[in-house]
């Protein structure tokens, strides 16, 4: 039977993290058993080659060395650049003693080591990652806390049960139930939705295209009927969601095929977030910056004036604290709205850096 790629894989990083010097392939051939199986030269070195070129894309730092003798090649992967350093707790203000090492080249690699409050912060830092709503960040988290604790007492830092409080509130289980359920029937959805911009709540009827995770945040990208814009909802915000029980066991709608949720989700600003009508914001570039060219990069030109761009802003006040972020360099110019958001902000600050400064 051909032998499984995860087993190739595995043979030969074990030939590899077995030498110290350069293997050639004639080498490697002997060593990793399905390179032996009788296949051509050719063959042979195409198999290696991909291999070679998968482990390298998983981060694998596998050295192409040219070889002195006959214009040979090797290939080296060293086990500093393999194995994640040595973990040790820094024990009444000195380092932990050196663990006895083994005899496969491990004396290569460094021991990192934690201060108690660094691990302390680590732990933290996990917590906080679970409580933040999205269950694929919480289970990687859970996953590296538990691969850390095999060499360090994370347990020990933290007092009791504590827990990080999360900073926002998070969305209700069974309004992703509903969602869920909705989207995977293609059922249109009602809502109560407490509007981000002005805190007003209604009742919104929409056609669900999918759930992503952004800033903190889970989104609902959905639209409503008789309407061409996909706009984006926050799930902490609705309540009372109800799937619609017409007609069960038929379609309501269908997603566009052009659609991919991937890149609705991955194209929005902070500003662009939310359910109300999109509005066209102008700024201006004052000076030229690393940061303010990057700004100016996510907007659209204008014509006549090279030094403008536009924007399509749904949440004017997150775009004005954005703009104030570049400090002069980067001013909004249109509509007036967010010319007097981005004006009273301005000196709101200021107000308070005058006060610490005098």
């Amino acid at each position: 039977m051909k032998a499984p790629k995860i087993q190739r894989w595995i043979d030969l990083l074990a030939a590899l993290l077995a030498r110290r010097f350069p293997v050639t392939l004639d080498d490697l051939t002997r060593e990793v058993p399905a390179y032996g199986k009788g296949q051509s030269k050719e063959a042979l070195r195409r198999m290696f080659e991909r291999d070679k070129d998968e482990l390298r894309a998983f981060g694998v730092r596998i050295e192409t060395v040219d070889l002195p003798e006959d214009d040979a090649v090797g290939y080296r992967l060293l086990a500093r650049d393999f194995y994640l350093p040595y973990l040790s707790l820094m024990a009444e203000g000195r380092p932990a003693k050196p663990r006895k090492l083994g005899r496969y080249g491990y004396a290569t690699l460094p021991t990192l080591t934690f201060e108690p409050d660094e691990l302390a912060a680590v732990g933290d830092a996990g917590a906080r990652l679970r409580e933040l709503g999205d269950p694929i960040l919480a289970a990687h988290a859970e996953s590296a806390l538990r691969k850390l604790a095999v060499d360090l007492p994370l347990d020990a830092t933290r007092p009791g049960d504590a827990r990080v409080a999360p900073a926002r509130p998070p969305a209700d289980p069974e309004v992703f139930r509903v969602l869920g359920s909705a989207l995977e029937h293609r059922k249109r959805v009602s809502f109560d939705y407490r509007s981000i911009g002005t805190d007003a709540t209604g009742r919104r009827t929409v056609e669900p295209y999918g759930l992503f995770f952004l800033n903190q945040h889970w989104y609902l990208a959905a639209r409503a009927e008789n309407e061409a814009v996909v706009k984006n909802y926050r799930l902490s915000r609705i309540g009372g969601a109800e799937e619609n029980p017409a007609k069960p066991g038929t379609r309501d709608y269908e997603i566009p095929p052009a659609f991919r949720l991937r890149e609705h989700a991955r194209s929005r600003q902070a500003w662009e977030l939310g359910d109300g009508d999109a509005v066209e914001a102008v700024v201006e570039l004052r000076r030229a910056g690393g940061a303010s060219m990057a700004a100016a990069r996510l907007g659209d030109p204008v014509a006549g004036h090279p030094d403008r761009r536009r924007f399509l802003v749904r949440r004017r006040d997150s775009f004005a604290r954005w703009l104030l972020s570049f400090a002069g360099d980067v001013v909004p110019v249109s509509p007036p709205e967010l010319v007097r958001e981005f004006t009273g902000l301005a000196h709101a600050t200021l107000a308070v850096y005058g006060e610490a400064g005098s």
